[in-house]
This record gives structure tokens, C-alpha cells and sequence, in this order.
């Protein structure tokens, strides 16, 4: 069998089994840039590939979830937190009879495009820079522009519009797919930050609100369990939780960034960083010769302030540091 009656087949099993609610890959807006497919997969699953192998996710395992540059083997990175969100995604997307790979690509580049620190990272980004700062558009910024030398990963529409659409706040995606990622990123992060927290000694499990734990579990996978079986259950015409559920979920989220996002012991560690941030940006800013030539040339066709935001957001937590280091701790001398 050649490579297109592979992908032809893919796309009929689509056409054949997906609920009339998911987004079929032959109905896809296709490309900015069109392109003439020979390969056996998708659009959809190549759009998945690209993703995975690109440069910006292999930064992600050096960029923080919740804890800066973590010593501890088992603290959830960036790249942990993606690979979590995709897992999630795909069992609701597999319930709903929804586009698997379609919500698999999303899921694996909604944060592709994260500040160094987390949102400590994406805060002190959006002070100083005119434009502001966003990791959910910069992610679109990533895909479209920064990766692949200024060429992007030319994805698909609907990728682009999940990406784009994630996080809290932002426009609600076109996709039923980009909808479940959406909803899915916040049952992931909500339940692993619970599970890192309790490891870095920041809360115990007792302090969790118990009102919570009875309606959705007592372990994070008894609670993923729930919220996902929730979501199948009630997304006839929307992805959604059943109210219990969903008030249940907003409240223990509703704790853990009164407890830990805003609490004490990680809002020490973030206002470093913070300042870690703004100071490389101030730096690069005055010394834009500094730059890598990819980001000169940023600077050369748009301007200073567009080029050193690229560049500090694409960075890892450890890379950026030592940026810092390099620029702002004295040597010691050996004798």
C-alpha cells in the first residue's frame, strides 16, 4: 500500500467514525502556506510531528510549571506539564468521538511559546515590553515565525486557533478539540501542582478544601478520573463539566493560587526572577549588538524591543540564568 492510500484511509476512517461535532482533517482550512502531501500521515498528525520535534518544545523540559529550575527529579517541567495535557485531552477527545490528532497537536503546542519562570517569566515580559506579552500568543509567534530560522511550522488553521485560544481569558477556540484542550490544560495543572506542592512541603494533602476532594477524589487520579468522565458526560452541545463538578474543580483551583501561586515560599523565588527577566531585557535593549544574528536581523526589519523579547522568551530556565550570571555576577578570581 503506498504512502496516499494510507492517508486517504486515515481520512475516510474519520469520515466514517468521528462524531459529526469533530473537526475531519478534509475539512481543515489548510495552511498559509499551501503544500503538496505525499506522506502517509495527515495534516493533523503531521502538524503533531512538527511540534514535537521542533526546538521550542525541546526547551520546554528546562522551563518551569510551578517551581524554578526544580533540583527535585520528579517537579513537573513545562514539557511534563504538555505531555499531561495531551494525555488528558486524547482519552476526552477518544470519548467524545472527536479528532484525536488534531487535539494532540494542539495540546503539545498550547505552551510552546512559555517565558522562561513561568508566568513570573511571562509577568515581568509583559511590564517591559510595548508590545506585551502573552504565552499563548507568543506560542502562535513561535509557530508561525520564530521556529524553523523565521519560516515557522506553517501548521494548519485549527491547530493555530487551539494554540491561540487556550488559556483562561482568551477567545473560546472554533474547535470542539481546541475546546478540550482548553478546559483539560486547567484539570492537568491544577492536579500536578497539587502533587508537586505537597512534595516541596507547601501544603499537605489535609489542607486540600475537603468539600472539593469528596465531589472529584482524594488522590490526583481519582480526580483527573472524575473531571474527565465529567467532561464525556456533559459536552453534548459545549465542552463542559457537570456543575458540581466544574464548582468543585474552580475552587480547589481558587485555593492553590491563594495557597501556592500566590503564596509566600513561591512568590519569593518568582520576584527573582522577575527581576532576573527585566534586567536581561533592559540589558539587551541597550546592547542589541549582543544579540544572535537571527535576532538582529528581528531587530533590523521590526525593532530592538520585538527582537529581545523574542529572544528571552524562547529561553530555558537554566540557560537564562546563566545569561544573568555571565552578565551580572562578578568571577572569583582562583589564585
Amino acid at each position: 500500500m503506498d504512502q496516499s492510500s494510507i492517508q486517504r484511509r486515515t481520512q475516510q476512517l474519520e469520515i466514517e467514525t468521528l462524531s459529526p461535532k469533530a473537526c475531519l482533517v478534509v475539512n481543515s482550512k489548510g495552511r498559509a502556506r499551501e503544500e503538496t502531501s505525499t506522506d502517509l500521515r495527515t495534516d493533523f498528525q503531521r502538524d503533531r510531528d512538527r511540534i514535537l520535534h521542533s526546538n521550542a518544545f525541546n526547551r520546554l523540559k528546562q522551563k518551569t510549571q510551578v517551581f524554578l529550575a526544580p533540583c527535585g527529579d520528579h517537579y513537573r517541567t513545562r514539557l511534563v506539564h504538555s505531555l499531561e495535557v495531551s494525555q488528558i485531552s486524547r482519552t476526552v477527545a477518544r470519548g467524545l468521538r472527536l479528532n484525536e490528532d488534531l487535539t494532540e497537536a494542539i495540546a503539545l503546542g498550547h505552551d510552546i511559546g512559555h517565558a522562561p519562570f513561568g508566568h513570573a517569566g511571562e509577568e515581568a515580559l509583559n511590564e517591559v515590553c510595548p508590545y506585551g506579552f502573552s504565552h499563548s500568543q507568543n506560542s502562535v509567534r513561535v509557530v508561525e515565525f520564530l521556529e524553523n530560522h523565521g519560516k515557522g511550522l506553517n501548521l494548519t488553521y485549527e491547530v493555530i486557533d487551539g494554540i491561540r485560544c487556550h488559556s483562561f481569558g482568551d477567545n473560546e477556540a472554533e474547535t470542539f478539540e481546541g475546546r478540550i484542550v482548553s478546559i483539560c490544560d486547567k484539570v492537568a495543572y491544577i492536579n500536578h501542582d497539587i502533587d508537586d506542592a505537597i512534595r516541596a512541603g507547601i501544603i499537605r494533602n489535609d489542607d486540600l478544601p475537603k468539600d472539593c476532594l469528596d465531589v472529584l477524589g482524594y488522590t490526583k487520579s481519582e480526580r483527573i478520573a472524575t473531571s474527565v468522565k465529567s467532561i464525556i458526560e456533559n459536552s453534548k452541545d459545549d465542552v463542559k463539566m457537570d456543575p458540581c463538578a466544574f464548582k468543585a474543580h474552580s475552587k480547589l483551583r481558587k485555593y492553590m493560587f491563594e495557597n501556592v501561586y500566590y503564596g509566600n515560599v513561591v512568590q519569593s523565588e518568582q520576584d527573582k526572577a522577575r527581576n532576573i527577566v527585566k534586567n536581561l531585557y533592559k540589558h539587551y535593549k541597550l546592547n542589541n549588538s549582543k544579540l544572535p544574528d537571527f535576532y538582529k536581523k528581528i531587530a533590523k526589519d521590526f525593532d530592538v524591543d520585538r527582537a529581545v523579547c523574542d529572544y528571552i522568551s524562547g529561553m530555558s530556565d537554566r540557560y537564562i540564568i546563566e545569561q544573568f550570571s555571565n552578565l551580572f555576577i562578578p568571577k572569583l578570581w582562583g589564585i
